[in-house]
């Protein structure tokens, strides 16, 4: 799966020589890197290598002490998280973060609260403008609900599903908001084998239907290898490789790094 070049010209995200430390401890350290519209980026590797932390920074959930991350050109270094959902960045975390009291239905309207305008009035009489707005959020909702496959399960207490289920539902959330970019934090782990081949199935099915282009952080080699168009690897905060998913089984630094490991 790729982007052809026409597409990959247009720098939709860049962050410039990110340091970000905790304690003495460098989380990252110089990173800089190029998400083009279109493609599907992968950043893998070992455990502890900065992955995690270059998505925080990039939605605002982490400061970097040092360099400049800019989205369609505008800088978002320092821009509160809300703010930066509101340009069109959502995201799914490695640990679930889902209303776990309410419903999947509920959670994924949760997820459209960036375009909520109508206010307090015009929401709580549930008529006219508010009662449009609802309408128009509750459709979508449902496509998204339709795409993913959740129709059984669109009444029930998220609390009582699967893990699987729920990985599902927190990816529709992400969708909810509509993003330009879609960041996803190892989407397939804990998953059984069909978990994660349908998680790939949307994967792909996301990026020719609803944004075309997606940031994941995964280890799950085969699931690198079919759907990104490029990979990026890091290792103690450090960018090593930056190359076509084909060539970085053959990068020594990569093998040496962390697919000598498995």
């Amino acid at each position: 799966m790729g982007s052809d070049n026409s597409e990959i010209q247009h720098i939709l995200l860049k962050l410039d020589n990110i340091q970000l430390a905790f304690g003495g401890i460098k989380a990252l350290d110089g990173v800089s890197l190029e998400v083009f519209k279109g493609e599907v980026l992968a950043i893998i590797g070992p455990n502890g290598a900065g992955k995690t932390c270059i998505l925080n920074c990039i939605n605002g959930f982490y400061r970097p002490q040092e360099g400049k991350i800019y989205f369609q050109k505008r800088e978002i270094t320092r821009m509160p998280s809300h703010k930066i959902a509101k340009l069109g960045i959502s995201r799914t975390f490695q640990n679930i973060e889902l209303y776990s009291g309410l419903t999947v239905l509920e959670n994924l309207l949760a997820g459209r609260h960036i375009f909520m305008n109508t206010g307090f009035f015009w929401g709580a009489l549930y008529f006219g403008k508010g009662l449009h707005d609802e309408k128009k959020h509750r459709k979508r909702v449902e496509e998204i609900i339709d795409f993913l496959e959740i129709e059984a399960i669109r009444k029930k207490i998220v609390g009582t599903l699967s893990y699987g289920l729920r990985k599902r539902v927190e990816l529709g959330r992400a969708l909810a908001l509509e993003p330009k970019l879609l960041l996803l934090d190892e989407p397939m782990s804990g998953m059984n084998l069909e978990e994660k081949e349908d998680i790939a199935r949307f994967i792909l099915d996301i990026h020719e239907e609803f944004t075309d282009t997606i940031v994941f952080v995964e280890h799950d080699m085969g699931a690198i290898m079919d759907l990104s168009s490029r990979v990026i690897v890091l290792d103690f905060g450090r960018k090593i490789a930056e190359e076509p998913p084909e060539e970085i089984k053959k990068n020594s630094k990569v093998i040496e790094a962390y697919l000598g490991e498995e």
